[in-house]
């Protein structure tokens, strides 16, 4: 049964109102997964951060289907976090809620060590989380927000990575997530994107760092989704309402489309690849 093991307080919440609650957006993102499961994570043991909402919700929901436990990490939307919980036990698996900073190492170390405690194993690593402040000149970006936006998305895929790294063995999977605004850039989101160029550059070293210990590394740069994060992250409304057009397909993506990119790449069908990116985003073509 889903287990809450702890709330994150209500002071967690930043600048922005982030991470933005799933149950207040109109229309919902679509996290179901699309087909039947086929065993493809049996056994494993995930931890997902950001699982409450959007991208991570969905794959929580795509790895529960596909056999694993799941581990939901997220900072302070706990009734978001609890359907979570709620999807993947009605996909017969066990899920685990952590709420709590993970720009705080000491809680990545905590977090990992309850992961342990529960599970007795850790698989695959899905970092996730993530946080934006739109911008629209760098002079306006604060030194609080630009160290909070690092702070969020690269340096706590560092500190959750070194809490994982002694429990992960063998054909264990760690999966970024980055986003199109690193190949493209992005002129209202300066910090946002270049942490996402931290995480690709961090994902092709770690694997490097990792290949030869059975362990793999990839990421996955997803296009403009509709989730929490960009009506919570300060998009005006004008933005939000012609928000995905600008792709070649000529809408947003759901969530449920980018998951199975997660899913191909910590499963062992993607035996072969490391330090790689797939790019679910609409048909834009990037380089890399």
């Amino acid at each position: 049964m889903p287990q809450l093991e702890s709330d994150a307080p209500d002071d967690m919440i930043h600048e922005d109102g982030l991470p933005g609650h799933e149950s207040q957006l109109d229309p919902k993102p679509e996290w179901q997964p699309r087909y039947p499961g086929s065993g493809r994570l049996a056994g494993k043991v995930a931890l997902i951060t950001g699982a409450d909402s959007g991208i991570g919700r969905a794959v929580a929901a795509l790895f529960a289907r596909e056999g694993a436990d799941v581990a939901i990490l997220y900072l302070c939307e706990h009734d978001d976090a609890r359907q979570t919980a709620r999807i993947v036990s009605a996909e017969g698996r066990d899920a685990l809620t952590i709420a709590g900073d993970i720009g705080d190492k000491a809680f990545c170390d905590a977090a990992v060590a309850q992961v342990i405690d529960r599970f007795g194993r850790l698989d695959i690593l899905v970092n996730n989380a993530g946080e934006q402040h739109p911008d629209k000149d760098i002079t306006d970006i604060s030194e609080d927000q630009l160290r909070r936006t690092f702070q969020t998305n690269i340096f706590g895929m560092f500190f959750l990575t070194q809490a994982a790294r002694p429990h992960l063995k063998s054909g264990a999977a760690i999966v970024n997530c980055t986003s199109v605004t690193m190949y493209q850039g992005e002129k209202e989101l300066l910090d946002y994107s270049s942490t996402k160029g931290a995480i690709t550059a961090f994902t092709r070293s770690l694997s490097e760092n990792l290949v030869k210990e059975g362990i793999r590394v990839n990421a996955v740069a997803p296009g403009p989704i509709w989730t929490p994060l960009n009506p919570s992250g300060g998009a005006s409304p004008e933005k939000l309402e012609h928000f995905g057009e600008g792709t070649p397909m000529g809408r947003p993506g759901q969530p449920n489309e980018v998951a199975p990119a997660f899913l191909f790449l910590a499963c062992d069908d993607s035996s072969y690849m490391s330090g790689q990116v797939l790019h679910p985003n609409g048909g834009t073509i990037v380089n890399g």
